[in-house]
């Protein structure tokens, strides 16, 4: 999966991750809820709550790095 951002690191994802949970409870919505799709044919399906993977950069960029992350609709709520 990838994430609607091209993060180009897994810190940077984590730290927008972080950001967005701090402002939720607020209602303050500063900081933009990081949201994932799947490329390709496999498209569509993506899982709205659950434990996934996401990749980055973007193709065709080669990846340099992996994470586990939590989603609660569809939206990533926790970054391994």
């Amino acid at each position: 999966m990838y994430t609607t951002k091209n993060f180009r690191t897994k810190k940077e994802l984590k730290a927008a991750v972080d950001a967005y949970n701090v402002q939720a409870p607020l209602y303050e919505n500063k900081a933009v809820p990081v949201r994932y799709y799947q490329p390709g044919p496999f498209g569509g399906n993506e899982p709205l709550n659950g434990e996934f993977c996401c990749e980055g950069p973007h193709y065709p960029e080669p990846h340099k790095w992996y994470a586990t992350c939590t989603a609660k609709n569809g939206v990533i709520v926790k970054v391994k």
